[in-house]
């Protein structure tokens, strides 16, 4: 079996008529990677936020549990607590930012896809990504988990764990 050479015209197309030139086809297949990589990060987010919320709030009932036997002052106690649900917080945060940032990576790079596709195949190929979509978006739900599961905890250490401290 031999291979086709292809020459590529001056404005990088290739000669044979596909208009689809190395490069072209190159950079679809590095968006289509980044693509990827994006969906795949926020799996990352979630689970290092999953980790550490879980590690922090453990370690906040654990003061709670143990400060009267580790003979801690009650009100050093309270803002142990507290310090550890501030850093929770920001922890959550960071989380909900990459997830944003993420987010606004993937529409760039849609839509890079879009104008690239509409380029080299034709008008409305692929429609380019829609804000008011968002509520289809596993990031949606994901960020949402964050932000309420954050919220849940700094319910619950406010009205009862704080409270309980004496």
């Amino acid at each position: 079996m031999g291979s086709k050479v292809v020459r590529e015209q001056s404005d990088g197309r290739p000669k044979d008529g596909t208009g689809i030139s190395e490069f072209h086809l190159e950079r679809y297949r590095y968006i289509l990677q980044q693509l990827g990589a994006t969906n795949e990060n926020v799996h990352r987010f979630l689970a290092l936020y999953q980790t550490l919320a879980t590690t922090i709030a453990a370690a906040a009932l654990a003061l709670f549990v143990g400060y009267r036997k580790w003979s801690i002052d009650p009100n050093v106690a309270k803002a142990g607590v507290i310090g550890l649900f501030v850093l929770l917080t920001v922890v959550a945060a960071f989380t909900a930012l990459l997830i944003v940032v993420g987010v606004m990576t993937w529409i760039d790079y849609r839509r890079e896809e879009c104008e690239l596709t509409t380029e080299m195949v034709g008008q409305n190929f692929r429609s380019p990504p829609r804000l008011r979509n968002f509520f289809r978006w596993y990031e949606t739900y994901v960020l949402g988990f964050v932000l309420v599961s954050v919220s849940v905890m700094w319910m619950l250490a406010v009205t009862y764990v704080i409270p309980a401290i004496k």
